[in-house]
């Protein structure tokens, strides 16, 4: 099994930035892909980014050029730099972990980290 606490996020005007991380808790021996969600009330929640287990990376066109994923091995964290914020991302990110070596019984299938929220005002 996996279990994930984000961090990070708050509040920034327009153009700023901010660092989410999401530590990760997991047996050794089990492999995730991991992803970045967002969400809004009224909107269904919307991927934005994953980086998966041999490193590669994808992003939702909306935020291209601007978010940037990586993941530090030695500390189980992944990590979203968001920059050139705009009032549109305002919304409750989630971390997410989604099994792809180690089997269901050792690792589960996947798992939703609680949220953090983002702001930013104009």
């Amino acid at each position: 099994q996996v279990e994930l606490v984000e961090s990070g996020g708050g509040s920034v005007q327009t153009g700023g930035s901010l660092r989410l991380s999401c530590a990760i808790s997991k047996n050794s021996g089990c492999m995730y892909d991991m992803f970045w969600y967002r969400e809004t009330p009224g909107k269904q929640r919307e991927f934005v980014s994953v980086i998966e287990i041999d490193g590669a990376t994808r992003y939702a066109d909306f935020v291209k050029g601007r978010f940037t994923i990586s993941q530090d091995n030695n500390n189980y964290t992944v990590y979203l730099e968001m920059s050139s914020l705009k009032p549109e991302d305002t919304a409750i990110y989630y971390c997410r972990a989604e099994m792809k070596r180690g089997g269901w019984t050792l690792c589960g299938g996947g798992r939703w980290g609680q949220g953090i929220q983002v702001t930013v005002s104009s």
